[in-house]
């Protein structure tokens, strides 16, 4: 399919860095239809089969997903999904076979198609170093925080720290 005639449905929601890249803070990007994590981990851990194995732990920011389940079972395995307070919002990191491991930028599923396409395609390029929030804010691929405190807890701050 021609790139220019991509729909939402259809698009390409997974992108990963070529295995010699320079490492950086991601390994790639996706794009999820939803922040339903249950949902979502069946399709991602289809695409990530042959780079990293089989998934068998998915550990994710709680805040930035709706998860009503603890473990799901995907093609006869038992798939983890561990919610961990003090990881970046906009980030999963995705274990399979082997203990390897990728760690992606989150683009929201709300993200205007075009802006999702660019930050993909940012994410994967061999020697992208750039962070999440840099990626996502270059072009526009996330709503722009209503103040400093809204922006600290989107990276992964509490505001329920004394004298906050």
């Amino acid at each position: 399919m021609r790139a220019d005639a991509r729909t939402p449905e259809t698009a390409e929601r997974l992108r990963l860095k070529p295995r010699n890249s320079e490492s950086g803070f991601v390994d790639g990007a996706w794009w999820p239809r939803s922040r339903d994590l249950t949902t979502e981990v069946p399709e991602l851990a289809t695409a990530l089969d042959g780079r990293i194995g089989p998934v068998w732990r998915v550990a994710f920011p709680p805040s930035g997903w709706a998860v009503t389940v603890r473990e799901l079972i995907y093609q006869g395995r038992l798939v983890k999904l561990e919610g961990i307070d003090s990881q970046n919002v906009h980030v999963v990191h995705v274990t399979g076979g082997n203990m390897h491991r990728v760690t992606l930028l989150v683009v929201p599923p709300e993200a205007d198609p075009a802006a999702a396409e660019a930050v993909l395609v940012a994410a994967s390029g061999q020697n992208s170093v750039a962070g999440p929030e840099a990626l996502l804010d270059e072009f526009g691929a996330r709503p722009a925080p209503e103040n400093a405190l809204a922006r600290w807890e989107s990276e992964g701050g509490h505001g329920d720290v004394a004298g906050i």
